[in-house]
């Protein structure tokens, strides 16, 4: 899936992305990790994997988070 960054903070590695529709999605320093990427600017297209946060890790139980976010390669 695609998306546009939002925020990063190169300190924590945490951020959010924005869908297509305008939803924002939080993602953790663990999927920021799994992408392999050393920094992340507000307006990149990136490609995300999605899980339901079902255990309530992300807020609220059912809340989609984000597992891995990386650059969109074409």
């Amino acid at each position: 899936m695609q998306a546009t960054a939002y925020t990063y903070d190169p300190e924590t590695r945490c951020g959010s992305v924005l869908l297509d529709d305008g939803t924002p999605v939080p993602f953790d320093a663990g999927a920021f990790d799994a992408g392999g990427l050393r920094l992340l600017r507000p307006g990149q297209r990136v490609r995300i994997e999605l899980a339901d946060a079902a255990d309530g890790s992300a807020g609220e139980p059912g809340r989609r988070r984000v597992t891995l976010v990386t650059l969109q390669t074409f």
